[in-house]
Formats: structure tokens, sequence, C-alpha cells
């Protein structure tokens, strides 16, 4: 080239990368994920199809694709059940993006999985890049052009290379996100099966969110309540201090990660059964915490004459190596029955139900009803 020959250079579309990229951040949020970042990279690709395999189909496992572009259920389960093992972008260098030509030359058109799977769908030109994380995380960008469109230019791989750290970057945050959600959801099954309440505050002392035990002792309506965006209480005197409660937790300690303020008191249900204990906690803000909209206070809503789901006969049959009678007995027990009683209920005689308890107690290693009642209560049983 000589030093006459102008050199060319195309311009960066900065307001499609700046589309482009804000998608894909805020695709971790998204249901199902980067849908919108498909679509834009679709269209700036002129393309068909753009597919993000999450999880790549296995023998074991169908996988988990996000699809952009005209696609059937036939089509998705073809490939998911049988053409995935004939795919021939496996295992890709990390960062690399090739065409099917590039990869396996002009035997391409000649393949099974062109000739029987991507032809009838008039797919003709094939794009494709991996990604893999540290976490083990192994995912597929695929791009797809009919056979009428022109193939894939080295501009529109420039722009796959592109985009390809960033997705990573974002499928790192999903991931990590979706780890914090399994995590939540666990901890708020096992609090909903411990029959206690949660009420979340936000800094201004509007509800964020309840669990269920908390929306079925509000919703009952027995002396306390959903107001607006707060609770309230029947008796004046019981709100006011609630709402200082609050207040005062909201406020916090003043350090960033103190420890929280904790009070607790009492609510009059005038159904007159027994109160209803609240128990209300500040939740310190963290060094980096900057969202208003994040958890100031929690407030512990715990109804004494709630009734739990029994456990399981085979589960405490199990835990304690009882035999089924003995699981029953034993659960009767916990429940607050007194040895007649669950004598009468199980319909066996006394004498029956006192073997019974001896062997309970030889296999649990107490020596008391009360004991007993009290290994039960304090096992794991309370959280199947």
């Amino acid at each position: 080239m000589s030093a006459d020959t102008p050199v060319t250079t195309a311009t960066p579309d900065f307001e499609l990368l700046d589309r482009l990229l804000g998608a894909i951040y805020e695709g971790p949020m998204e249901s199902p994920p980067w849908q919108s970042a498909m679509m834009i990279l679709r269209d700036a690709l002129n393309a068909a199809h753009v597919t993000l395999m999450l999880r790549p189909p296995s023998p074991d496992s169908t996988g988990v694709m996000i699809n952009t572009g005209p696609t059937t259920t036939q089509g998705v389960e073809s490939y998911e059940t049988h053409f995935f093992a004939m795919d021939p972008f496996v295992r890709l260098e990390e960062g690399e993006v090739v065409t099917a030509e590039e990869l396996i030359g002009k035997q391409w058109l000649q393949s099974t999985i062109y000739q029987e799977y991507l032809k009838p769908l008039d797919v003709r030109h094939l794009l494709g890049a991996d990604i893999y994380t540290k976490e083990g995380i192994e995912c597929r960008l695929r791009v797809t052009r009919s056979h009428r469109s022109e193939p894939f230019s080295e501009q529109d791989k420039a722009l796959c290379r592109f985009v390809l750290p960033h997705l990573k970057r974002s499928i790192q945050l999903h991931a990590r996100l979706d780890f914090l959600e399994c995590e939540r959801q666990l901890f708020a099954g096992t609090v909903n099966r411990l029959l206690l309440g949660v009420i979340n505050f936000a800094q201004d002392g509007s509800i964020l969110e309840m669990n269920q035990e908390a929306r079925r002792i509000l919703g009952e309506k027995d002396g306390i309540s959903v107001c607006g965006h707060t609770i309230c209480i029947d008796s004046s005197q019981e709100s006011r201090e609630l709402q200082r409660m609050i207040r005062q937790a909201l406020a916090g300690p003043g350090d960033v990660g103190g420890p929280g303020v904790v009070e607790a008191m009492s609510v009059t249900r005038p159904s007159g059964r027994a109160k209803l204990g609240i128990l209300v906690k500040a939740i310190p803000m963290g060094e980096w915490s900057e969202s208003k909209q994040r958890p100031g206070a929690v407030v512990f809503l715990r109804d004494p004459e709630s009734n739990a789901g029994q456990p399981s006969h085979e589960l405490v049959r199990r835990l304690f190596g009882l035999t089924r009678m003995e699981a029953q007995l034993a659960l009767l027990l916990a429940d607050g029955l007194t040895l007649d009683e669950a004598a009468e209920q199980m319909n066996v005689r006394r004498n029956t139900a006192r073997t019974h308890l001896r062997s309970i107690f030889c296999k649990t290693g107490v020596t008391r009803q009360t004991m007993l009642v009290r290994l039960l209560l304090n096992s794991v049983i309370a959280l199947g």
C-alpha cells in the first residue's frame, strides 16, 4: 500500500454499543435473562436468530436456551434431544468467533446437521462463540442467517468479539444473583415452616415485603393489620409503642455495621386469643450500602396459637430410630397431650403406651417426658 492510499476505518456506532451493553448488564434481572440484549444483537447483525445457550444440551439434560427469532417447539426439541450431538461448534477457544465454513471447510454444506436440521429451517450461515468462567460455567452464543442473506463479515465477527467479555461478566453476575436467590428462598421457606412472620421496612418506614405467615396474621385483622404502606394496631397505646420502636430501629445504631437495635412488645387481640409477640430489629447498613429501598428494619411476628404442620412420622422415625407407633406417640406428646390422652387417640391401652414411652426414652437417651418434648421441639423435625 502506497503512502497516498487512503485508509478507511468504520466509525463505531456508539448509540448501538450503549444500548447493547446496557441490555447485557441489565440481562440478569430479565426473565428470560438477556432476551433484550440478544434481540439488539440480532438486529445489529441482520441475523435470523441469535441464541444464547446458558446450559448446553447434553445426553442427561435438554439444557437452557434463550432464543430470538422464529423458532418452533419441534425445532428446539429436535436440537435438544438429537442434533446437539452433531453441533460442530464444541469447546471453541475462549474469545474465538468463527463461521461454520471456517471451522470445518466446504464439507459444511454436506454435514448431517446442516442437511437434516438447519437447511429445512432456512439456516445457511452459522456463527459461533463459547464462553467459559472459572466457576465452571460454559455458555454458547450462536448466530444464524438465511439462504438469502450474505455471509458474516469481519465487522460482524468483530462486534461479537467485543460483546463476549461483557456477556461473560454479566453471566458471572447472574450466577451470583442466582446463588443468592436460591439461598434466600431456602431461608424464607425455613422461616415460614417455623411460623415466624417477617416484615421488612424501608428507610422511609414503608413496608418493603412480608412473608406468608406475616400476611396470614395481618390478614386476620385481629388487633393488627396493614394500613396503607405500614402496619397499624387497634390499641392506640400499643400502636404508638410499635411506631416508636420502628422509628428507633430505622434510626439505627449510628455506626456502619454496628449492632442492631432490638426491642419487643405484645399486641392485644380483641378476639381474646393469646397476645401476639412482636420483635423489632434494626438492620445496619453495610459498608458500601447506598440504596434507599434496602431493608432498614425488620418486624418479627409470632402467633403463640399457630398450629405448625405436623412433622411426618417417617421423619421422626428415621431421626430417632423409632417404630411407627413410637413416632406417633412422641409427636402426640410434643403436641401437648398427656400420656392417657395420647393412648386414647392411638386407641391403645395406657400400659401399652407406657411400654412405647420407655422404649422411646431408651432410644433417645432422655429420662422424662418433658425432656423428650424439648428434644423433639429442638430437633430438625420442625424444618421438615
